[in-house]
């Protein structure tokens, strides 16, 4: 029941993650919204970090590795993501965002050598065969170069964020610490986004309406850190294969978020795009149905290096499969 209680609210918070971003909306600039949600992330991940002291700190080799890390899984992409979240619907960002069980393999393959699998090319043409389809009713129409510009930034994005996955993938390898990993990542990012909203010439001021705050609030502490936490320790009960599976449902979740915060309307072409998007990011996750022996608590799983929800495609390869069975993973 843990597990399932574990499962369930990581598949929720993440999946309603852009609803949240669209919920805070925009009474300051997305910048500066990025901004207090990185600052607030770092804060938290350095005191956690400084309160338990883990094993597995980085050297002065992983430097560039974790700044890559920060920059593409926790700055950029967010930035992007964020500002498509506004200028389209946010089951359309979900669903572009799935499309990263394609393209974190792809960049695994590209930076780190891994074997692409097949299934995963297949599970790509299904997932943008979906992305067509809830497309399609914007391209009909009398679309804006608003909606244009947001599906571009969703894709950037994403493919921002498989670039940071394998970054997160090959400090996992060298046993950096995930708290680590995630608190160096969120300093470089806040730095990062601080550093942009000074150039443009931001003011800096907290808006105290409810919505703001409460998405604020659950960006950062709820996202951004409670999530992950439960995350890891869901990879410990259970693995990272069957623990990355939820990333197939992230387009249900959002599509029905959507829908009644009435952000999209509950068109077939939305059924049918969600849908798609699920099938292929579950085909390229390689989902299959867990037997009763596999769900089984696995108490002496250590905790997973990584950092952002990556796919567990990335542990298909011999080499990851070899390093789990000798107790170290990643995700």
């Amino acid at each position: 029941m843990r597990v399932i209680w574990m499962y369930g609210f990581c598949l929720v918070v993440w999946g309603l993650n852009f609803i949240a971003v669209k919920i805070q909306g925009t009474p300051v600039s997305l910048e500066v919204s990025l901004s207090y949600r990185l600052v607030g992330a770092a804060l938290i991940f350095l005191v956690f970090a400084w309160g338990i002291r883990p094993t597995g700190q980085p050297s002065r080799k992983d430097v560039w590795p974790l700044v890559t890390f920060g920059v593409c899984n926790f700055a950029l992409s967010y930035l992007c993501l964020y500002y498509a979240t506004i200028w389209i619907s946010a089951a359309l960002v979900t669903l572009l965002f799935s499309l990263k069980t394609v393209l974190t393999p792809i960049a695994l393959r590209i930076f780190l050598g891994d074997r692409l699998h097949p299934r995963i090319l297949l599970g790509g043409v299904i997932g943008f065969t979906g992305v067509c389809i809830l497309i399609y009713p914007l391209l009909e129409g009398s679309s804006s170069t608003t909606d244009l510009k947001g599906i571009g930034l969703a894709l950037l994005g994403t493919v921002l964020t498989a670039v940071g996955d394998a970054s997160s993938a090959r400090n996992a390898r060298h046993r950096i610490n995930p708290i680590y990993s995630n608190s160096v990542g969120f300093v470089v990012a806040a730095l990062l986004l601080l550093v942009i909203c000074a150039f443009q010439g931001q003011s800096f001021h907290l808006p105290m309406s409810v919505s703001y705050l409460g998405a604020l609030v659950y960006l950062t502490v709820v996202a951004s850190f409670a999530a992950w936490m439960f995350y890891l320790k869901l990879v410990e009960e259970i693995g990272a294969a069957l623990s990355s599976y939820m990333v197939a449902l992230f387009p249900a979740v959002g599509g029905i978020a959507s829908v009644i915060i009435g952000d999209s309307k509950p068109t077939l072409y939305l059924l049918f795009g969600c849908l798609l998007g699920c099938i292929g990011a579950a085909i390229a996750l390689g989902v299959r149905l867990p037997s009763p022996r596999s769900v089984l608590p696995r108490r002496s799983y250590p905790a997973l290096q990584g950092g952002a929800v990556e796919t567990a495609a990335g542990a298909e390869t011999e080499r990851d499969r070899k390093i789990e069975r000798h107790g170290t993973d990643h995700r």
